[in-house]
Order: C-alpha cells, then structure tokens, then sequence
C-alpha cells in the first residue's frame, strides 16, 4: 500500500524476519500498524532474504529436527563461538522461546525442508526453510497483508524525535517528498550498520574498505546512529560483526549465501604469502565458519586463499562461482597469483605432517590432525596430492554488525538504564546484546524471531 498515514498504534522501521515478526504479532494483538522499509519491494526482507535455517531448542523430534537439542547444548555451543561474552538472561530467553517460535512459523505461511548433509551437519539443531529466506519473507509479507498491515517501501527514516523517554514522532522520506508519522509504539528492525562502508573503517580502520558486504545495501544505520546520539543505551563491540569468509569474487553488496565458501575444514589456507595462518579443522563447521572473516581481515591485504585436491572437490557446498583449477601446485599458484615455490613448500610440510588417514569423517570431529606443524590442522588434515588441484580466494564478508540498542527481557530500549516508554528494538539492530563476539548458524533468526515476537506484542499492549 502507497498510503502514508499520520498516526498507527505500531511502527516498525525495518522489513526483515525480526520486523515482520513483529508487526504480525502486533497487528494480531489489534493493533494498526505500519511498516517503513528503506529498499525497494523487489529487495525487501533485509538480510533475511539471504537465510536459509533457524536454530532452535527442541524436546524431541519438531518439525524437520530429528532427536533433541537441549537447552543447556544450545547454551554452550553459543558460550563456546562467543567466548562467553552473551547477555545469560537473554540467551537463555532466546534459547527456550525458540521452541515454540517452530510452531509459529509455520502457522505463518513459513515451510520448511530437511537439513542439508554434509559439512553443515545440522539435522538436529537447525530448520532449513523451503525455499530459502526469500520464500520465508515473502510468506510474512502475505500473512502482514491479510492482517491488514501496511507497508511504504523506498520508505527512509531520518529522525526519531525523542521526549521525556518517548518517541513522539518519526521523520522519513518517500516518493521524494518528507513526511512524518506520529506513532504510539515504535519497534526498531533496522538492521546494524555494515553498509556504511565509511562507519566500518572508522571501527575498523583502512582495511575495512576490502570487506565485503553479504547482506542488503540498505542497512546502513542511519536509525540506530539517530537513536545513539540522542542518548538511547548502545550495547556492542563496533568492531565485532558476524562476518565470514566468502569467495573473493562475490560483488561488494548483496551477494548473499551462494558466496559463502564451506570448503576450509578439507583445505590448508593460506595468506598471500603463500603461508598459513590458523587450524583449518579446528572445529565442525557451523560453529566455527563464522571466525574466519575476521582471520582473513588480519591478513596481508585482507586477503586468504584456499587450496584443495581432486578428492575433497565433493565434499562441501560450492560457491556459486567455480573454483581455479591446475595441474599442479606451482601451476594453481600462478593462476591465484601466489608464488609458485612458497607454496610448494607449505603444501609439503603440510603434507608431510598428516599422519594416518583412515579415520577421516567429513561431517565429525574424527581426530585426523597433523603432528609438529604450526599452526597445526586438528581434525580432517588428509595430504593435498590429488590433481587436479583446486583454489578460491577469500575476502572477509561481513553480514551484520553487533554494535547496537541495548534492550531488557521486553525488548524494550532503555536511556541512562530506565526503560523508555514506547521504544523495542528487535533482529540485528540489538543483536549486540547476546552476540558479543562470534556467530552461531542459524542464530541470527532465533533473535529476530524470538524479540521480533515480544516487541510487537509489547508495542501493541502499550498501544492498547
């Protein structure tokens, strides 16, 4: 709908999972509501479109999981890739209301497959949707619309105006002109600010300009830069984002999950230096494919290449883009522009540090390590002798950022520690307040879902 009203019991600024999350909630609840959504229609969803599975904690078998996935297991696999720096009360919140978010889902429109096999082993802990993230979206925005929720699209908030710890009225622009809403509950799903390129090298530094973008080219904090000046409680690192290692060749916004590249744990990396530079098996994929943005942000150039042999080229999802390929290892090196006997000579320490192969699992820790090599490759280390030999280059690929509002159990945002009276914040936008370090597949869905659920039923009972 094109309509811009004046007044509505709920806005949500975003158009993603946690912003639609949200607004169906509220709009359940009999609230009127209206969602602004900076890009256009045929790019809404945010970051979303770009999902493919949601994490969630279940008693037994639910939906597509299979067996269980306690509490407790959750908690710890989130502790271990954050190194312990979470909000407990949180986590645990978004961990336990995730089981019954499953069910939600699909009372919603959402469908969903079952877990892909290989290097994701995640039959049991996350739900893939049918379809992807995109089908996800657009399943909310049918559900939205037969509830009557509108949405302006192209819809750019600017300003938030803030008194006594309320927002009073918010300032956008559409069709070219500035308009402005006077809303009685605000919920904030905006997303985090990797789009700014410029706030990423301010956090960052020079080599930030090299990332990568994965996600949309809209979430570019204006709103949450808005909300911050003015006082509203920020959670978060600038410089800690979830951020992956991703194809070299993927464009600078947008490119999505066909970038991402699971090849690591079967490969040695290397800088361009032709040198390694981190356990590549140090642990099953999903809880750990997300720490190598960052390992190859800290590298020359900011950048990292991976190289594989003919026996591993089946055992993981490709990227979109095919690999180099060569006969030899000095013939890929100069494809890659490595040089050719550096690289020999890592390949062969490399090769001659494996040990016994014959317990090798693609999908388990299976103990297949090197010995007296540094750093050493713990699990999948099998000698890279196979032609052809293959290789992609690595660029750090940021997805969402994890500087944002603090919020408590409500979802609610707060100023000088005192909640504010008609301000929640849901999704990447406070992502910060769990995620203080490292990501976790599939989690960034359970925090949309989970706080996207209770700020809209918040928004809409303060509304009420």
């Amino acid at each position: 709908m094109n309509d811009a009203p004046e007044t509505c019991d709920v806005l949500v600024i975003g158009g993603g999972n946690a912003a639609l999350c949200a607004a169906i909630t509220a709009a359940e609840a009999g609230a009127s509501v209206l969602i602004l959504e900076a890009a256009p229609k045929a790019y809404r969803g945010g970051n979303s479109r770009h999902t493919r599975n949601f994490r969630c904690m279940h008693h037994g078998p639910l939906g597509p999981l299979i067996e269980d996935y306690t509490e407790e297991e959750y908690l710890a696999d989130l502790m271990k890739v954050t190194g312990g720096r979470t909000d407990d009360r949180l986590a645990r919140l978004a961990i336990r209301t995730s089981e019954e978010c499953l069910p939600w889902m699909e009372a919603h429109g959402v469908r969903f497959q079952p877990s892909l096999s290989g290097t994701l082993s995640l039959a049991r802990t996350n739900a893939f949707f049918l379809g992807g993230g995109k089908s996800l979206v657009n399943a909310y925005y049918r559900t939205a619309q037969r509830l009557g929720v509108r949405v302006l699209y192209e819809a750019n908030v600017t300003h938030l105006t803030l008194e006594d710890r309320q927002v009073t009225r918010v300032a956008y622009s559409h069709d070219g002109q500035d308009k402005a809403v006077a809303p009685r509950s605000v919920v904030v799903a905006a997303g985090g600010f990797q789009a700014d390129t410029d706030w990423l090298a301010r956090a960052w530094g020079p080599a930030a300009k090299n990332f990568l973008i994965r996600g949309t080219p809209y979430n570019r904090g204006v709103v949450l830069a808005d909300l911050l000046e003015q006082g509203v409680d920020q959670v978060g690192d600038p410089t800690q984002c979830h951020a992956v290692a991703i194809d070299g060749r993927a464009p600078k916004f947008d490119g999505g999950i066909v970038t991402r590249l699971d090849c690591v744990p079967f490969s040695i990396v290397v800088n361009k230096n032709a040198e390694r530079f981190y356990d590549e098996g140090e642990d099953v994929w999903p809880k750990r494919y997300a720490i190598w943005g960052r390992l190859v942000a800290e590298e020359p150039d900011q950048v990292g290449y991976v190289i594989i042999d003919a026996k591993s080229l089946e055992l993981f999802m490709p990227s979109v883009f095919p690999p180099i390929a060569a006969q030899s290892i000095e013939e890929l090196a100069q494809k890659m522009g490595l040089p050719p006997a550096k690289l020999r000579t890592t390949v062969d320490d490399f090769n001659a540090a494996c040990g016994d192969t014959s317990a090798f699992h693609p999908t388990e820790l299976d103990g297949v390590a090197t010995t007296g090599l540094t750093p050493p490759k713990t699990n999948w280390a099998r000698p890279i002798t196979e032609p052809p030999f293959y290789g992609y280059s690595l660029r750090t690929g940021v997805t969402f950022t994890y500087l944002g509002l603090k919020i408590n159990e409500r979802a609610q945002c707060s100023i000088g520690g005192t909640p504010m009276q008609n301000l929640w914040a849901a999704g990447e936008t406070m992502a910060g307040s769990i995620l203080g370090q490292g990501y976790l597949a599939g989690f960034g869905m359970t925090i949309g879902t989970v706080f996207g659920r209770i700020a809209g039923k918040e928004a809409a009972s303060h509304a009420n």
